[in-house]
């Protein structure tokens, strides 16, 4: 206990999340006086870190670098408008079907908000979308970013776990769909709700003419997907096979990207990389602490005496969770959670690893759009200029869509596991 408050002692004071893990270690080393443990201190500090599955992150990071600079995801949006074609609030489902796609690409929520913002939001507004509306469809999209593969989440997940990343890229495809058809249904609402206008019709030239051009920047979400799914390549090899092709379309087909964006693409993934590597070696040292302390036992003891039932717990875990998330961000949140909680979930109630996964990193992405912490929020509302108490307002029916997937997700496994079987 002293441990734990120590640790909140950190994190209040504002510590880092990563250097709160690292001293709440020595902590606990110095209460016991196993001095000895200092001995396994650095081993257990860079164990953390040796995992293939950990290679696709940086990866994953420099291909939304190339994408971003090469000009694919503007196509990606174009590519949307000439499929959809002429309907009542055409550009607001422009905008899911284009955050599905950046979805399969980028697999971070901030990062597609940020690019979304800049995209998307403007093409709306000029078409006579109300500019509080349209930031917060874009800020909601960004919700998919940690379900439908690649998603940085699920390999941080299947590290901590020791899960087949491929396999829980695979387990969040049906509960990814979900999201995205009951997303499609609250714009449906919103459009009636605000009269978003008709989009005009694209004549056959136009409309071909967009899908060409879009077609070798649809050839990364392709390559993601398609190679894991058929077991081709590890997702970290089909993240470093996507990011080259990204920079090769970047460079020589749509030749927006220069030799000389290369290197800073390069840096800006490799200090994004960093930050998460030594967060991830942090939290095997709070995953060894804990193992020390018993904790996992002590839990699954108190959630035994309040409820036997697989259903209840995930639905009071649900509800941890979100009051969880709306204070920490989801990476560091997974790492204080998993380890304490995946034990007691697959040990005492007999959860799939995989379900429990895809629950907690859906979840845990929600706190990205409520306040008062809120990454994904208060990145939309700069991007755009609209009050971030005017968008979470806004993003209430989505939250309440994903919360329903949620509540599915808890009383039937299939939908997380029927896919990851079949493959």
């Amino acid at each position: 206990m002293i441990s734990a408050g120590s640790f909140f002692a950190f994190l209040a004071a504002g510590l880092p999340i990563s250097f709160a893990l690292i001293f709440l270690s020595l902590v606990y080393i110095a209460m016991t006086g196993n001095w000895i443990l200092l001995q396994s201190f650095p081993q257990q500090f860079f164990g953390g870190m040796e995992n293939y599955g950990l290679l696709a992150l940086p990866l994953f990071i420099l291909l939304g670098e190339f994408m971003n600079a090469g000009g694919i995801g503007r196509r990606l949006m174009a590519l949307a408008l000439a499929l959809l074609g002429q309907m009542r609030g055409g550009l607001a489902y422009v905008n899911l079907v284009a955050n599905m796609m950046m979805a399969s690409i980028l697999g971070s929520t901030v990062a597609q908000i940020t690019i979304m913002s800049r995209i998307a939001v403007p093409e709306m507004v000029r078409a006579g979308y109300p500019k509080d509306v349209s930031v917060a469809i874009t800020a909601a999209g960004g919700l998919l970013a940690p379900i439908i593969p690649p998603s940085m989440m699920f390999i941080i997940f299947g590290v901590i776990a020791q899960l087949p990343i491929g396999d829980l890229f695979i387990a969040g495809i049906i509960p990814g769909m979900m999201m995205f058809l009951g997303f499609v249904i609250v714009v449906a609402w919103l459009g009636r709700k605000h009269g978003f206008p008709v989009t005009p019709k694209m004549p056959i030239r136009v409309r071909g003419l967009a899908v060409w051009n879009a077609l070798p920047a649809a050839l990364i979400p392709l390559i993601v997907v398609g190679t894991i799914l058929g077991g081709i390549a590890t997702p970290t090899e089909a993240a470093a096979i996507a990011a080259a092709a990204a920079a090769f379309i970047g460079l020589f087909i749509y030749r927006e990207m220069t030799w000389k964006q290369i290197f800073p693409a390069f840096a800006s993934a490799g200090r994004g990389s960093a930050v998460v590597l030594f967060l991830i070696a942090a939290a095997q040292i709070f995953s060894w602490v804990i193992t020390f302390e018993n904790l996992p036992a002590i839990v699954a003891a108190w959630m035994q005496s309040l409820t036997t039932s697989p259903v209840m717990f995930l639905l009071m875990l649900n509800l941890l969770l979100l009051l969880l998330g709306m204070v920490v961000d989801p990476i560091p949140a997974i790492i204080l959670v998993v380890p304490v909680f995946l034990p007691v979930a697959t040990g005492v109630y007999d959860i799939d690893a995989f379900q429990f996964g895809v629950i907690i990193c859906l979840n845990l992405t929600m706190g990205l759009l409520t306040p008062p912490v809120g990454t994904g929020l208060f990145t939309a509302a700069l991007m755009s200029g609209v009050r971030a108490e005017r968008i979470a307002r806004l993003i209430l029916p989505f939250l309440f869509s994903v919360a329903l997937v949620l509540i599915l997700l808890a009383f039937f496994p299939l939908l997380s596991t029927a896919l990851k079987d079949a493959f």
